[in-house]
């Protein structure tokens, strides 16, 4: 007993010696990265000369490095040409679990050129499968990545596979422009593979449009250049292309010749193919493996029969050890056997939903650009429209002018509500609004509104009721701005659809817990109500009570829809209640912090509230930055009317010379010009004057920029269109301010 004590004890150490050389060969990542690349090496060469069994072994050892060393990068390559291999010998089920499994680990490390590689080669199971569409979506997520990581070569590559599934669809035409693209690709990139295979493509594309012509001068330049490099598959698929064209246009003695190329240069490359890959081979990998590790136990036995003891336990413990491993191998096989179904089904809609989801968050970003755009080109002019039917109204208009000027100012003004909602709808589904918290006091802030909206609820004959629940305290730690915008658009809903009525507003406590109110706040009137079918889709985009009551109340149905974006911001839930011809009650219960402290003083520049007749104005000099010539007609007309010079600029360039060599009080400054921008101007003004107040009046969209005016330096923004009143007295608060700060040397 004591010499198998021995035995175990010397098994024991060679077992350490040889784990511990081993570490430090493992510890060292470049031996390991070289030990990895030149697996994968090995097995794309072995791809080529069509050595499938060799190209499985050189991966399975590369992804037995890669996966001990945590090489995320190597593992995604290593499954992308499993799957290339799977796809080749026909597992298109295995391949598409091999590309998920490079897709999903690409993704997670932004290895884009690979990525897109991936993407390609499912295209290319996709293609085998013969699910056209769902090919070109694969080519087409390839071809995005292509193109973010400059890889012509690869870009001409997956161009030129989704020419040739267009050909599977019959649309030649379509076909023919992909072609062309990869034709002009390879020929710009000197990629001599992808453009002899490109102009045999182009051949068949004008051989089934009847253009025998161009079919036959595509092709022979493809085939001459195939030769010219050897690409024997090709030039094997060149000769099959032009024997067709020949037979379709009866010259049957060419084709005939062209078509024995075919055949003889078929049965060599099938020669070549002297491993195809199979399921017997497979068997035969994993029967190998097993003979190795057999050998191995023969050898440590062998060198055991000296001990008769130590045999007979091997012997036992291995024949215990079979049958164990027996059973569970039989189990395992099973139980694959009933997932590999689902396994394979799940791997396919995976891979679809990744591709969804990449052409969702494209024309996400194609919207989001779209509507900036939009936005931008409809206030441009909108200024326009709105500045000079307030000029005209201002001007002693003829009495039959008057009420077309009002019907022009307020298509105006109804068309900047519009696009207002539009890009709030927009910022909240794209979840681009930010939470603001700041003290404030609420019931002051209930009040102001009520202030607000009383002259508009006095035009309907509507009176207006608060009450603020008296045990409740007033000051409260929220975003004041988006509960006032929701208070807004349901008070001046509720005042919109009651005529000789009545608006309560109320506010009470339904919970508390620790230093957090729950409360509720209701807006009741009694006025029209809703059907109860119309509460349904209450607050969806664009939903309204129904055509008779838009046309008769106006509005663009958006405004309920962003009460709710903006309450499901703020953490909170809205209800209705309702009866047709009674009236209606909208509550939402939201989440505030109470707070002991006053609420906050608000330090940005505050609309003018005194006389301007106490303003001197005298040597007051107002510069504007405007390149839109009818824009420059307006300010002027505005700062003329408020007794204000100016001087007008069109560029950027211009406009900081002007501010070196004059002095000015006010920069009214656009942003989009010719030559350097608003922004850009500010910034070299900033570098020799600091105090300057410069006003950035602009039409694009504030929030999303609005840290780039404060890194510019821009005092205030002005939003076009404006209106007049609210120019006005920034102007005048801004004259005011200057007018207090002590004057320097």
């Amino acid at each position: 007993m004591s010499q198998v004590k021995n035995y175990i004890y010397i098994l024991a150490m060679l077992f350490s010696l040889c784990v511990s050389s081993q570490k430090t060969i493992d510890d060292d990542p470049e031996i390991r990265q070289n030990n990895i690349n030149y697996r994968i090496e090995q097995a794309l060469v072995e791809l080529e000369k069509y050595n499938y069994y060799d190209v499985q072994k050189n991966l399975d050892e590369a992804l037995k490095l890669a996966e001990n060393s945590d090489n995320k990068k190597s593992i995604g390559i290593i499954y992308a040409i499993k799957g290339k291999l799977q796809l080749i010998i026909e597992e298109e089920d295995n391949a598409i679990k091999s590309l998920n499994k490079a897709i999903e680990v690409q993704r997670i490390i932004n290895d884009n050129k690979n990525l897109g590689k991936s993407y390609k080669i499912f295209g290319d199971v996709y293609l085998t499968k013969k699910d056209y569409h769902q090919a070109l979506d694969s080519y087409r997520a390839a071809k995005s990545k292509f193109q973010e990581e400059d890889l012509n070569e690869n870009l001409a590559e997956v161009l030129l596979s989704e020419g040739k599934t267009y050909m599977f669809l019959n649309n030649y035409r379509k076909a023919r422009d992909i072609i062309e693209q990869t034709l002009a690709q390879a020929k710009k990139g000197d990629y001599k593979k992808i453009l002899s295979e490109a102009l045999i493509n182009h051949g068949i594309i004008y051989n089934n449009l009847n253009d025998n012509e161009k079919a036959l001068a595509s092709t022979i330049e493809g085939i001459e250049i195939a030769k010219q490099n050897d690409f024997i598959s090709i030039l094997n698929e060149a000769y099959s292309v032009i024997s067709d064209i020949y037979f379709d246009t009866e010259d049957f003695k060419i084709s005939r010749e062209y078509l024995k190329e075919h055949s003889r240069l078929s049965d060599s490359i099938r020669n070549l193919t002297r491993l195809n890959y199979s399921k017997d081979q497979e068997t035969q990998y994993l029967l190998n493996e097993a003979n190795e590790k057999n050998i191995e136990i023969e050898e440590q036995l062998e060198k055991a029969e000296d001990d008769k003891n130590l045999g007979t336990l091997i012997s036992i413990l291995s024949v215990a050890l079979i049958t164990i491993l027996s059973l569970l191998t039989l189990s395992l096989y099973k139980n694959n056997n009933i997932r590999l179904k689902t396994n394979n089904m799940l791997h396919k809609k995976n891979g679809e939903l990744i591709i969804a989801k990449e052409k969702a968050e494209l024309a996400s970003k194609t919207k989001a650009n779209f509507l900036s755009t939009v936005t931008h080109e409809l206030r441009t002019p909108l200024y326009a429209v709105t500045g000079l039917s307030n000029m005209l109204l201002d001007e002693n208009p003829k009495p039959e002018q008057v009420q077309h000027l009002k019907s022009l100012k307020f298509s105006g003004d109804y068309l900047l509500t519009f696009i207002n909602d539009i890009l709030q709808i927009n910022k909240i589904e794209a979840n681009k609004v930010d939470i603001e918290p700041e003290s404030f006091n609420l019931k002051k802030k209930i009040q102001n509104i009520v202030l607000a909206l009383n002259n508009s609820a006095l035009d309907n004959n509507v009176k207006i009721h608060s009450e603020y629940d008296a045990d409740l305290p007033e000051n409260f730690i929220a975003d004041q701005l988006k509960i006032s915008q929701i208070l807004i658009n349901l008070i001046g809903n509720s005042i919109k659809f009651t005529k000789d009525g009545d608006i309560w507003i109320r506010v009470y406590k339904i919970d508390i817990k620790d230093n957090t109110y729950t409360l509720r706040f209701e807006v009741e009137d009694n006025g029209i109500g809703i059907s109860q079918e119309k509460q349904d889709n209450m607050f969806e985009s664009f939903s309204q009570g129904s055509i008779q009551i838009n046309r008769k109340y106006g509005g663009t149905g958006l405004g309920l829809s962003i009460v709710k974006g903006l309450i499901d911001i703020l953490k909170g839930k809205i209800y209705v209640k309702s009866e047709l011809d009674k009236g209606t009650t909208f509550y939402f219960e939201i989440p505030l912090e109470y707070t002991s402290v006053e609420e906050a003083k608000d330090n940005k520049a505050t609309y003018f509230d005194g006389d301007a007749s106490t303003l001197d104005l005298t040597n007051v000099k107002i510069l504007v930055v405007e390149d839109n010539k009818i824009n420059q007609m307006i300010t002027k007309k505005i700062l003329t009317k408020m007794k204000l010079k100016c001087d007008i600029v069109d560029n950027g360039e211009e406009a900081v010379e002007m501010i070196k060599a004059n002095k000015y009080d006010i920069i009214l400054m656009d942003i989009h010009m010719p030559g350097i921008s608003g922004m850009e101007a500010t910034k070299r003004v900033r570098a020799f004057d600091k105090e300057l107040t410069i006003f950035a009046l602009t039409a694009v969209t504030i929030e999303d920029k609005m840290h780039e005016f404060d890194e510019a330096g821009f005092t205030d923004i002005i939003p076009k269109p404006f209106k007049q009143e609210e120019f006005e007295k920034k102007l005048y608060n801004a004259l005011a301010t200057n007018k207090d700060k002590p004057a320097t040397a």
